[in-house]
């Protein structure tokens, strides 16, 4: 592998309003850094597009905002080309925040969260690693902890169609719930409910999608996975049981907007809801637990997966705004 000694890498040039602009992330070259001890060189080969990285580019949150002309942050799969670190050797896999870029320099002993070495296992492909073993399944695996599902409990999953909705309805029919998801497209539905097996799926562009969202939860809803917010989280919490539970994992709906999509508090509190948000970095001490279980699913076939990968670097703004147009099913990964 011949290691380039330019780096090509997007930054942020300008913090969006609504959907990334051109020329609110910026195509750079600069030079490949030289290592220092303890330091490893990777080529990044898929980078993964999440929903946060529209709120990283705007604002303060789990994470500092990145600043404008700093690389832009995202999760990423690469492979260690130079290594000046003893526990890694060239050639190994890892992932972790590699931003927006074709080469990364890491320091694996500072502490940069997620950053970690990922096995090579025969007749698994490497971007399995950013979904269903990755940021994803993750957030999947222990939101789903601290919804406690039950057995015969009803479960709602909204964008139930992306990476990491797709998962947690999944892992809803492992424990024998009764999973409903919230699509975009039919063809998105027909997908959770033909491969997936969730027991409905209700496309939200549809007119009378509330009532057929009604009409799939004759005994109400018991848990509501929430990736969305807005109206499509106002309307799932009016079908709620008494002390149903909340799962607040995402609330793409106002990404892109100046708005928080907040539910009105009168129907938290006449249900009795418990409302919980999460973010997966905090479980980081438990992530190989939880990827050996996910594993396992997958290796059963009881977690099935898809992808849409968009090919180049140069197009990473726009994969991003497909998140928000719902123009992608299962993990969305630029190859580089």
């Amino acid at each position: 592998m011949n290691v380039s000694t330019i780096n090509r890498q997007f930054i942020l040039q300008s913090r969006p309003k609504g959907f990334i602009a051109p020329g609110d992330l910026k195509l750079v070259e600069t030079p490949v850094p030289e290592l220092q001890d303890g330091q490893v060189l990777a080529q990044v080969k898929y980078l993964s597009i999440d929903p946060t990285m529209r709120i990283w580019m705007a604002m303060d949150s789990y994470l500092p905002a990145v600043a404008i002309g700093e690389v832009m942050r995202g999760f990423g799969f690469a492979e260690i080309v130079e290594s000046r670190h003893p526990e890694y050797k060239k050639g190994d896999h890892v992932t972790g925040l590699t931003g927006l870029q074709e080469y990364v320099v890491m320091s694996p002993n500072n502490g940069r969260p997620l950053f970690q070495k990922v096995p090579k296992i025969p007749f698994v492909s490497d971007t399995v690693f950013l979904g269903t073993l990755g940021v994803n399944g993750l957030t999947a695996f222990f939101g789903m902890e601290i919804a406690q599902p039950k057995k015969g409990e009803t479960l709602v999953v909204s964008a139930a169609a992306g990476a990491t909705g797709s998962i947690v309805g999944q892992i809803g029919k492992i424990h024998g719930c009764r999973v409903v998801g919230i699509a975009g497209t039919d063809e998105k539905c027909n997908w959770l409910t033909k491969d997936l097996g969730f027991d409905a799926a209700i496309n939200y562009k549809h007119p009378d999608w509330k009532a057929k969202l009604a009409a799939a939860v004759p005994h109400g809803v018991d848990i509501n996975f929430e990736n969305v917010g807005g109206e499509v989280m106002n309307t799932v919490l009016g079908l709620m049981n008494l002390h149903g539970r909340v799962v607040l994992c995402g609330l793409i709906s106002g990404y892109t907007k100046e708005d928080p999509g907040l539910a009105s508090f009168g129907t938290l509190l006449v249900k009795r809801l418990r409302v919980e948000g999460f973010i997966v970095l905090d479980y980081a001490s438990r992530f190989m637990e939880a990827g050996t279980q996910l594993g396992q699913w997958k290796m059963f076939g009881k977690i099935k997966d898809r992808e849409t990968i968009v090919k180049g670097l140069e197009k990473a703004p726009d994969a991003i705004n497909m998140l928000f147009t719902g123009a992608n099913t299962g993990k969305l990964i630029v190859k580089i």
